[in-house]
């Protein structure tokens, strides 16, 4: 199973993009060449790679399931569990 997360693309350098997943969460280094997105544009993050473009209500839908999911895990275990689906990348 794929499990992939959403972000908003706000920047982008060669092959590769800085990804805000919300809440402060940016990362750096996020393989973009698997899709043809844009800034502004909202992907599909998983292990790295964005995966697919997305628009922004599935992307905010995406979000609010995984909040309801992971609402009574501890803050470190959400953010172990979000590091393992996007990948660490330069925090």
């Amino acid at each position: 199973m794929c499990v992939a997360f959403p972000g908003k693309v706000i920047e982008i350098n060669g092959d590769f993009g800085k990804i805000d997943f919300g809440n402060g969460t940016i990362r750096d280094n996020i393989l973009l060449s698997l899709v043809n997105a844009k800034v502004g544009d909202y992907v599909l993050v998983h292990a790295g790679y964005a995966i697919q473009v997305v628009d922004e209500e599935e992307a905010r839908r995406s979000i609010e399931i995984w909040n309801e999911m992971t609402r009574e895990l501890p803050k470190e275990k959400r953010i172990q569990d979000f590091n393992e689906v996007v990948g660490r990348g330069n925090e």
